[in-house]
C-alpha cells in the first residue's frame, strides 16, 4: 500500500464506525423514550426518510428533480385503504396494487416527461399530480373529497394498526433499511454510474454511449415503487386518506427539502434531512396550533432559500468543506 492510500483506510473505517453507531442509536432510541408524542415524531421521521430515499434514486441520483412524486404516494394510499372499503382487505395487501399502479405510471408518464428539460420536467411533475388530485376529489368511488377510511378497529395484526407508535417505527425503519441497502448496492454498479454520468452532463453521457432514457426510466420505476410503499404504510398508520393528505402538493415538497437539506445524491442525506425537517415541523405545528401549514411553508421557504444560497449539496457538503478545511490546517 503506497503513502497516498494509506489515510483513505482509517477514514473510511471511522466512517463504518459512525454508521454503526448511528444505525444503533437509532434501533435502541425508542426503547428509552416513554412520551408517546416523541415516539410518534421518530415513526414520522422514519416515513418522511422512506419517501425521501425513495425520490433521492431520481431526484438526487439521476439528477430529475420530480415535484410531483405524491402521485405515487397516494397510489399507495389509496390502493391500501380502498382495497378495505370495496373488499374489507387488510390495508396492508393493498400495497401490491398500488406499487404495480405506481410503476405503470412512471412508465407511461415516464416516457414523454423524462424527455424534458430543468424545470419544465419538474412543472410536468407537478401538472400530472394536480390532474390526478382533482380527479380524485371529483370521484365519488374513490372517496372523492371526503376521503377514505380504514377499519375502525384492529381485527388482527395484517391490519397494522397500533395504539404505541413503536411498532410503525420499526417497520418504516426496516424498509428503509431495505432501500438504503439497495440503493447503497446500486451505486456501486453499472446504474449508479450511469446515473451519475447522466446528473453530471447527460449529453456528454449520451455521447459515451449511456442509454439516458432507458436509465433514467429505472429510477423512476424503482423510486415510484418503494414512494407507492411509503404511502400505503403512511395510510395503514393514519388509518384514512383524502386528497389533501394522500396526494398535496405539500408532501412532494417534503420529500425533495429533506433530501436537500441532508444532501440529495447521497445514501443517508435523505435520513438526515428528515431527522431535522420532522421535528421541526412538529414544533412549530405544537407551538402555533392546528397544522400549522402556513408556518411550515415558511418554513420549507427558510430552508430553500438557506440551501440555494449558501449550500446547494446541503448538509453533506458543509461537513466536506469542513472536513476539507481541517486536511488543510492538518497539512
Amino acid at each position: 500500500m503506497s503513502a497516498a492510500e494509506t489515510p483513505a483506510a482509517p477514514r473510511v473505517a471511522g466512517r463504518w464506525i459512525f454508521g454503526l453507531l448511528v444505525l444503533a442509536a437509532l434501533i435502541v432510541w425508542p426503547l428509552f423514550v416513554e412520551d408517546q408524542f416523541l415516539q410518534r415524531v421518530g415513526a414520522l421521521v422514519m416515513l418522511a426518510a422512506l419517501s425521501a430515499s425513495a425520490w433521492n434514486l431520481v431526484g438526487g441520483y439521476a439528477g430529475q428533480i420530480s415535484i410531483g412524486h405524491v402521485l405515487f404516494f397516494g397510489c399507495g394510499a389509496y390502493a391500501s385503504l380502498l382495497g378495505f372499503a370495496w373488499f374489507e382487505w387488510a390495508p396492508i395487501l393493498g400495497a401490491p396494487f398500488g406499487i404495480a399502479l405506481s410503476l405503470l405510471l412512471a412508465l407511461v408518464v415516464g416516457g414523454p416527461t423524462l424527455k424534458l428539460k430543468g424545470h419544465y420536467f419538474s412543472m410536468a411533475t407537478i401538472a400530472l399530480a394536480e390532474l390526478a388530485r382533482i380527479i380524485v376529489t371529483n370521484a365519488p368511488v374513490l372517496g372523492g373529497a371526503v376521503g377514505v377510511s380504514g377499519p375502525a378497529m384492529p381485527r388482527s395484526t395484517m391490519d397494522l394498526s397500533f395504539i404505541s407508535p413503536l411498532p410503525y417505527y420499526y417497520i418504516f425503519g426496516a424498509v428503509l433499511a431495505v432501500l438504503l441497502l439497495f440503493t447503497w448496492w446500486m451505486n456501486q454498479g453499472r446504474m449508479g454510474f450511469y446515473l451519475r454520468a447522466i446528473r453530471g452532463q447527460e449529453r456528454a453521457a449520451r455521447s459515451l454511449g449511456v442509454p439516458a432514457q432507458r436509465y433514467k426510466m429505472y429510477a423512476l420505476m424503482v423510486s415510484a415503487g418503494f414512494t407507492s410503499l411509503a404511502g400505503s404504510l403512511y395510510a395503514a398508520m393514519l388509518g384514512f386518506v383524502d386528497p389533501d393528505s394522500g396526494l398535496g402538493i405539500l408532501l412532494s415538497v417534503k420529500m425533495v427539502i429533506a433530501a436537500a437539506l441532508g444532501g440529495a445524491g447521497t445514501l443517508f442525506g435523505p435520513l438526515v434531512g428528515a431527522a431535522i425537517l420532522v421535528p421541526l415541523e412538529e414544533f412549530t405545528n405544537a407551538v402555533f396550533g392546528g397544522d400549522g401549514t402556513g408556518i411550515t411553508y415558511v418554513v420549507y421557504g427558510a430552508i430553500i432559500v438557506f440551501i440555494s444560497r449558501f449550500a446547494p449539496g446541503g448538509l453533506a457538503e458543509i461537513l466536506a468543506r469542513f472536513q476539507a478545511w481541517r486536511a488543510r490546517r492538518a497539512g
